[in-house]
């Protein structure tokens, strides 16, 4: 089973990974410090290949261009059940 921070960055990630998202933009819509919700996504789902970060380039305002990383689930990701009580390994 998932520790609570995880499961709460996990449903963020499911519910909104369509929009783009960064660690950033998870860690403020939690409530989460950003490097809690980087060592969470590395840890519980990136090495378990349940999330992976793609790298995007993007328009910033001022018409200027900047890189970031869109955090997505995997194939195995969005099948993942964070209810279950032991890992899918």
């Amino acid at each position: 089973m998932l520790k609570p921070n995880s499961k709460i960055v996990f449903e963020y990630v499911k519910e909104n990974e369509a929009n783009g998202i960064t660690a950033a933009m998870i860690a403020e819509a939690t409530g989460l410090p950003v490097r809690s919700v980087n060592g969470i996504v590395t840890s519980a789902f990136q090495r378990k290949g349940l999330m992976v970060r793609e790298e995007h380039e993007i328009e910033l305002e001022d018409g200027s261009h900047d890189k970031v990383k869109f955090i997505k689930l995997t194939d195995e990701g969005r099948a993942f059940d964070p209810e279950a009580t032991e890992d899918a390994e």
